[in-house]
C-alpha cells in the first residue's frame, strides 16, 4: 500500500480509501454487475474503478453500504476481499452466476452458499489444505431469509470453487477428463448444489481477518435442466441481495444498539 496517514492510504488494486466503503460490501464478478447493484440503494455513487475493481457506495436504512467488483476467480476475489477489510469492511457477501450441479434445480434458482469446496490453488497460500471454506452463520441466516421473504426458488448448500472454467463446462477435451469426471461426481454425490470460482477465497480471508462472509449464487439449471427451459434475469439475485443487507443492518442494530455487530 501507499504511504501516508491512515485516512488517505490507497489500496493497491482496489484504489479506496478507509471511508469510502461501508462495513457491508457485496461482490459480483462483472463490474458492469455494480451499477445496477447500485441502483438499489439510496444515493448511490462511483467511488473507484481499476483493473476489474469497480465500487459504488450508497445507503440503505440509513447505513453506509457498497458493491465491489472483483473480476473472475479466487486470485483477484482474495485481493478483493483483503483491500476491503483494510478500508473497514466486515461484511462481504458473494453475488453471482453458477452452475446448477444437482437434478430438479431450475435455471434461475438462487443458491444460499454454507461452505466451498477449496478446489482451486489460491487458498493454499493462505491455510492448509485441510482447513474448511466456511459462510458466516449470520450471513446465510440474513440470505436465505431475503430469498424466502421475496418468494424466490433456493437451496441452502456446498458450492464447489474452481480455478477453470472450461475445465468443467467442456471436460472431454481436457487431458484429465477422466480425473475430472470422477471429481465432479464425487461433489454431487456430496450434495454440493453448484459450482462457480469466487467463494472459497473468499470465505478463508475472511476467516483470517474475523469478518463475516457468505454467498449467493443464481444457478443456470441443473444436470436434467431442458434447453427450453424458460431464461431468467438477474433480478431475484440483486433484489434478494440487497435485501439481504437489510436484514443484517437490522439484526445488528437489534443485537447491539448502536449498528455494529
Amino acid at each position: 500500500m501507499t504511504t501516508g496517514s491512515a485516512a488517505a492510504v490507497v489500496t493497491d488494486h482496489t484504489r479506496l480509501r478507509r471511508g469510502d466503503v461501508g462495513r457491508y460490501v457485496l461482490l459480483p464478478g462483472d463490474p458492469g454487475r455494480c451499477e445496477p447493484i447500485a441502483s438499489r440503494f439510496d444515493d448511490p455513487r462511483l467511488v473507484a474503478s481499476n483493473r476489474e475493481y469497480t465500487t459504488w457506495s450508497g445507503t440503505l436504512d440509513g447505513e453506509l453500504v457498497s458493491v465491489t467488483s472483483t473480476g473472475i476467480g479466487c486470485p483477484s476475489t482474495a485481493i478483493a476481499a483483503e483491500e476491503l477489510v483494510q478500508v473497514g469492511a466486515d461484511t462481504l457477501i458473494r453475488v453471482g452466476t453458477s452452475g446448477g450441479m444437482q437434478p430438479g434445480t431450475r435455471p434461475g434458482d438462487l443458491a444460499v452458499v454454507t461452505a466451498a469446496i477449496r478446489d482451486e490453488g489460491t487458498t493454499m497460500h493462505y491455510v492448509p489444505e485441510g482447513f474448511p471454506a466456511l459462510a458466516d452463520v449470520d450471513v446465510v441466516v440474513a440470505v436465505r431469509d431475503a430469498a424466502r421473504g421475496l418468494g424466490h426458488r433456493h437451496r441452502l448448500g456446498v458450492t464447489q470453487s474452481k480455478d477453470s472454467f472450461y475445465g468443467e463446462v467442456e471436460p472431454d477435451r481436457m487431458p484429465l477428463a477422466r480425473q475430472l469426471h470422477a471429481r465432479w461426481d464425487a461433489w454431487v454425490a456430496g450434495g454440493a448444489i453448484c459450482s462457480e470460482m469466487e467463494c472459497a477465497a473468499l470465505f478463508v480471508v475472511a476467516a483470517i481477518h474475523d469478518v463475516r462472509a457468505g454467498g449467493l449464487m443464481i444457478m443456470s439449471g441443473g444436470p436434467d435442466a431442458e434447453p427450453s427451459d424458460a431464461p431468467f434475469t438477474l433480478d431475484a439475485l440483486l433484489d434478494t441481495a440487497v435485501e439481504s443487507l437489510r436484514l443484517l443492518i437490522a439484526h445488528d442494530r437489534a443485537r447491539t444498539g448502536d449498528g455494529r455487530g
